[in-house]
C-alpha cells in the first residue's frame, strides 16, 4: 500500500496530460468502431483477456498455454480484422476531424415517433405496391453497409421515405439504413442470405433482409412489389403478411420501447 501512495505522490500533471490523451484516443477509437460489427470482436476479445487472466490466477496451465498462443496470433490478425477501422481512425487524425462530439442517444419520444412514420409509410407503400427495403439498426452497428449507399442523415418521415422507393428514382432499388431517429443513408447495398430452404417466391428485398438479419441484430422491413404484402425480418427469420397494427406491436416491442422511461444521458457523451 505504501508503494502504491508513493506512486500517486509522485503524480504530477505532465501524468494527467499523459492519461488524459490515452483515454482520449481509446474513446474516439471505440465511438469509431461503436457502429460497426467490429465492436463484437473487441467484446470477444475482451472475453478472452478475461478468460486468460483467471487461467493465469488460477495456474490453469493448458488453458493458459492455449489462450497466450492465441493472443500471439491476434498481434498479426488483429491489423488485418480491423483494417477498415484503422484506416478510417487514421483518415479522421489526417483530417483533423478527431476530437469530434458525437450525438446523443435519442429519447423514447422520438423513437415512438419513428415507428409510426414507418408504419405509416409501409402503409402507404403497400397500397402502392411500391418495392422496399428499410433496415433500422439496433446494437450491432451497420456502418459497414451505410458506407455502400448515399448518406443522407434527415429526420425519418414517411413522405421522404416514401418518395426514396418511388421506382426510376435513383435511390429506390437499395436499402434505407435508419439510425435512432435519423435516415443514416439510402440506396444501399445489404448481403443476400445463403440459407438454401429459403421460400423460391421471395425476392433480393426479401433475401437481402434475410441476409442482414443472419449477421446482425437489426430489423429489416420489406414491402412486396409484386403483393405489396409488408414482411419483417429480425434474426435471420422473415414474418410475413403484417398488417398496421401487427407491425406497430412489433417494432415497439423489438425496439423495447414499451414500458420503458427516457433514457438519461452520461455526462461524458457531451
Amino acid at each position: 500500500m505504501t508503494g502504491v501512495l508513493s506512486q500517486f505522490r509522485n503524480f504530477g500533471w505532465l501524468d494527467a496530460i499523459d492519461v488524459l490523451v490515452v483515454t482520449v484516443v481509446f474513446y474516439q477509437f471505440y465511438m469509431l468502431i461503436k457502429r460497426t460489427r467490429a465492436v463484437q470482436l473487441v467484446k470477444g476479445v475482451l472475453v478472452l483477456l478475461v478468460a486468460y487472466l483467471l487461467a493465469k490466477y488460477f495456474q490453469l496451465r493448458t488453458l493458459s498455454w492455449i489462450l497466450d498462443k492465441l493472443f500471439q496470433m491476434f498481434v498479426i490478425a488483429i491489423p488485418v480484422v480491423f483494417q477498415p477501422e484503422l484506416r478510417k481512425f487514421l483518415e479522421q487524425l489526417g483530417r483533423g476531424r478527431f476530437l469530434t462530439r458525437h450525438p446523443l442517444t435519442p429519447g423514447i419520444n422520438s423513437l415512438e415517433q419513428v415507428v409510426e412514420e414507418l408504419v405509416r409509410c409501409t402503409q402507404v407503400l403497400s397500397k402502392n405496391r411500391i418495392g422496399a427495403l428499410i433496415v433500422i439498426e439496433r446494437k450491432t452497428g451497420v456502418q459497414d453497409f451505410v458506407e455502400t449507399g448515399i448518406k443522407i442523415d434527415g429526420v425519418v418521415s414517411s413522405e421522404f421515405l416514401v418518395n426514396v422507393f418511388i421506382p426510376n428514382t435513383p435511390l429506390h432499388d437499395g436499402a434505407v439504413i435508419i439510425r435512432s431517429d435519423r435516415v443514416a443513408a439510402a440506396g444501399c447495398f445489404l448481403p443476400l442470405s445463403e440459407n438454401p430452404n429459403i421460400q423460391k417466391d421471395l425476392g433480393t428485398r426479401h433475401r437481402a433482409a434475410l441476409g442482414l438479419t443472419e449477421i446482425t441484430d437489426a430489423l429489416a422491413l420489406v414491402v412486396s412489389e409484386e403483393t405489396g404484402a409488408i414482411s419483417v425480418g429480425i434474426d435471420g427469420a422473415l414474418t410475413r403478411f403484417m398488417d398496421d397494427k401487427m407491425l406497430r406491436e412489433l417494432l415497439l416491442r423489438e425496439l423495447e420501447l414499451n414500458g420503458t422511461s427516457s433514457p438519461t444521458i452520461p455526462f461524458w457523451r457531451w
